[in-house]
């Protein structure tokens, strides 16, 4: 029988209203030399001002960790169900989003 070492265990609490999640369509991701910032933000179409609704700040290492796991998940996630596929979208974020304009 093996013995369960739980001095290792994190416990982590996830609210009700952070389990909801914030959607995102951009992220714009700066950095110092001590810090990386990941700012993700909702885009509308057809509006031209757009806010920040998530900040995230990491160490170099955490976001060197990030990276990896990230790479880890989309390899998983191709391996089952297929690669994703990516569009080389111009300079710029298209605030229509690439679709037709509207007209009253």
């Amino acid at each position: 029988m093996e013995e369960q070492n739980n001095d290792n265990q994190l416990n982590i609490e996830l609210s009700e209203e952070i389990a909801e999640g914030i959607f995102s369509n951009l992220a714009i991701i700066t950095h110092s030399n001590t810090e990386f910032v990941l700012d993700f933000i909702r885009v509308m179409p057809g509006v031209p001002k757009a806010r920040v609704k998530s900040r995230i700040i990491l160490t170099p290492e955490h976001a060197k960790r990030l990276l990896a796991a990230m790479q880890d998940n989309i390899e998983k996630y191709e391996a089952i169900n297929g690669r994703i596929k990516t569009q080389e979208e111009p300079p710029g974020f298209p605030m229509n989003f690439g679709g037709p304009a509207a007209q009253a």
